[in-house]
């Protein structure tokens, strides 16, 4: 050891002060976007506030727009951007050019009970420990400001075009609900959130700061505070230690290291977790998940080598068998004291209501959700939750339950399904009492098919054979009864998908007309007429046809449709004078009745029916307003929807000087308004 000490003997000490006058608002700041070398000392700080809660700090240094390289213009263009055309006394930048930048803070650690700043003077070490480290970074906000300027302009450019005709909005129903008490765990939710914590941000108030420079009188009488102002023994026992304490803080003793679990999610739980439960809850636990699942599939999530029949055991404490697949029970997802989370009904409620969509789908394949609603009586949110649990909703078939039927595992385990039977038997019957319903009020209401009658291949000959000469026979009737005139009901087709509509979309004779328009190679085309057709219609559909236009100006040929129908029921029995018209005709009779057909370019994802994309539109009345109509007919033809100043500077561009009450009346007319657009009437899908 002596040799040791010669080696390397002791050439000073130093005495340590412990200063505590600044311990509370002592901050090192720094500035990594710039090096060392060029500090802030001599630039203009403007402003500094602080949250000292957070430790954010911001400070406004000015730019020094003299310097040969401030690029002048790109200066007054952010300036322009962010603050607009107009001064206000709240404009970043009320120079017109950005001539300051503001600087955030970014803690750069939140454990600082290691770092002090440090003076030494006469021999003697003064040290403060710091409150915060704080990275001073160039803010951007300004950027946000412009952007948000930007949407307003774009705003009011849009908002500007409509009229009052547009915002006016039909009055809407409206659901009014009340929030329910919140739960501990929502509560916990809650104050975790991101949007919760900013807003707690936000709450706190900056404190407004007055900055010194580093010369000043005042910075040189703070600094004076980072001296030890009592140099007693007595007044710095933070620093006095016993060689064991000293040899213990910098060597601390060993402790057992905890192995940090990863945290997940509360309603995650990894196969390796689930498997380290008891059998029992891990088939609750994956039912409780899943909702439905074969049991196939809930052998295959289990470990390997579990018994088959303990897994049954467990399953039906937890499930209920509906068409061979396991249901999660009510009671399981609804425990008791709990309530819903849409609308506040109690678990003993949603249990039953849940109940019976499972039973109902132990019946059948698909249900009605309206059906549904209309017996157990719950919110429909709660409805829609019951069904998605166990079903899917599919076109015209209501909701279809979401597995196909488990025939093998009813085939394989016919006492457990016997089971589960004699169970659906008892809830069916305390489900009767609850909601007053039989099940024969389900059953299908369709009489029995008779049972098939074998024909022999002979019999199956002549049998079409007769059929076809009736066939022949009726429609050479028919023909002769068009060429006469004669007065038929109008005729049903079925259109291409199997399902009946009120008129049929395709003649057995051909008019000469493709897709609402004449063939030019048709025999019965007027070249005179604007390329009208001129086969003959009867006066009383024109009479119509005329009468219906000049009501309603624009039509959809479904809309024709449903007016035309409409018509023909109220005719009183016995006067009907119409034969049997088709699409082809109806358009026909409306090419002839001054209209035209506007070639309306929908686009390509629109889901409007074929017959909704056919537009008609009163082309010709004899007064002066035709013009204003052909005009909006030709803008139409360009785009599917107009907004009002492009329609109005067609009618001045063509027109000349045209007041507001006419477009107004033209707008009435031929169309209808959404979201600040025009369209023609019944082009608008709903």
């Amino acid at each position: 050891m002596a040799s040791g000490d010669e080696d390397d003997p002791i050439i000073e000490e130093i005495d340590v002060y412990l200063s505590k006058s600044l311990a509370e608002k002592l901050y090192l700041l720094q500035y990594p976007v710039r090096p060392g070398t060029m500090t802030y000392d001599d630039v203009s700080h403007l402003s500094a506030k602080i949250k000292p809660k957070q430790q954010r700090l911001e400070l406004e240094m000015a730019i020094n727009t003299m310097s040969p390289n401030y690029c002048r213009s790109k200066g007054e263009q952010i300036a322009l951007n962010v603050d607009g055309t107009s001064y206000d006394e709240t404009n970043t930048y009320r120079a017109k050019m950005m001539d300051k930048q503001t600087f955030s803070s970014m803690q750069a650690t939140t454990n600082t009970s290691r770092y002090a700043a440090a003076v030494f003077r006469k021999g003697e070490l003064h040290i403060t420990p710091l409150t915060g480290i704080l990275q001073m970074r160039p803010s951007f906000s300004y950027l946000d400001k412009a952007d948000s300027k930007t949407r307003e302009r774009e705003a009011a450019n849009e908002g500007g075009d409509s009229s009052q005709d547009e915002a006016e909005e039909e009055a809407k129903a409206i659901t009014v609900r009340f929030a329910r008490p919140e739960s501990e765990q929502a509560r916990q939710r809650r104050i975790q959130s991101y949007e919760f914590l900013q807003k707690k941000q936000a709450e706190e108030p900056w404190i407004h700061l007055q900055y010194h420079g580093a010369k000043d009188s005042r910075s040189d009488h703070e600094k004076q505070y980072l001296y030890c102002q009592s140099v007693d023994a007595s007044q710095n026992s933070e620093l006095v230690k016993t060689p064991k304490e000293y040899l213990a803080m910098l060597m601390p003793p060993l402790a057992e290291e905890k192995i940090a679990k990863p945290v997940g999610p509360s309603n995650v739980l990894s196969m390796a977790q689930l498997r380290t439960l008891p059998l029992g809850e891990q088939v609750k636990t994956l039912m409780k998940n899943v909702k439905v699942m074969p049991f196939a599939n809930l052998m295959g999530l289990l470990a390997s080598g579990t018994d088959q029949t303990s897994v049954l055991r467990c399953i039906q404490q937890v499930a209920l068998l509906v068409q061979g697949n396991w249901v999660v029970k009510s009671d399981v997802l609804y425990p008791k004291n709990t309530c819903s989370a849409h609308s506040g009904v109690p678990a003993e409620v949603l249990c039953r209501g849940r109940d019976f969509v499972m039973w109902r789908f132990t019946q059948e394949r698909s249900v009605m959700r309206k059906e549904i609603a209309s017996i157990i009586k719950l919110p429909p949110e709660d409805v829609k939750e019951f069904l998605e649990h166990v079903a899917s909703p599919r076109v015209n078939r209501g909701w279809e339950f979401l597995l196909p039927t488990d025939a093998d595992f009813i085939k394989k385990h016919p006492d457990v399904a016997h089971r589960q039977n004699m169970l659906w038997l008892g809830i069916q019957s305390k489900l009767e009492k609850v909601f007053s319903f039989s099940k024969e009020d389900f059953m299908p209401k369709n009489p029995p098919q008779p049972a098939p009658v074998h024909v022999s291949g002979v019999q199956r000959l002549k049998i079409a054979q007769e059929r076809a000469h009736e066939n022949q026979a009726s429609l050479q009737r028919d023909m002769d009864g068009r060429r006469a005139g004669s007065s038929i009901q109008i005729k049903q087709e079925p259109n291409s998908d199997g399902a009946e509509e009120l008129m049929d979309t395709s003649s057995s004779i051909h008019n000469g007309s493709v897709n609402g328009y004449p063939s030019a190679a048709s025999p019965c085309m007027d070249h005179t007429n604007g390329g009208s057709p001129s086969n003959s219609l009867t006066p009383e559909l024109q009479d119509f046809v005329i009468k219906t236009f000049q009501k309603h100006v624009v039509l959809t040929l479904n809309e024709l449709k449903r007016l035309f129908n409409l018509y023909l029921a109220s005719i009183p029995a016995g006067q009907n004078v119409f034969s049997s018209i088709s699409d082809h005709m109806l358009q026909d009779a409306v090419l002839l009745c001054q209209c035209k057909q506007i070639m309306v370019p929908f686009p390509a994802q629109s889901k409007l029916a074929p017959d909704e994309r056919k537009v008609f539109g009163l082309w010709e009345t004899g007064d002066n307003f035709d013009k204003h109509r052909r005009l909006l007919y030709d803008l139409f033809t360009k785009n599917h929807r107009v907004r009002r100043n492009v329609i109005q500077a067609r009618l001045a561009q063509d027109l000349g000087d045209v007041s507001k009450a006419e477009v107004d009346r033209l707008l009435h007319e031929c169309c209808i308004s959404s979201a600040g657009f025009w369209y023609l009437k019944g082009t608008l899908q709903s």
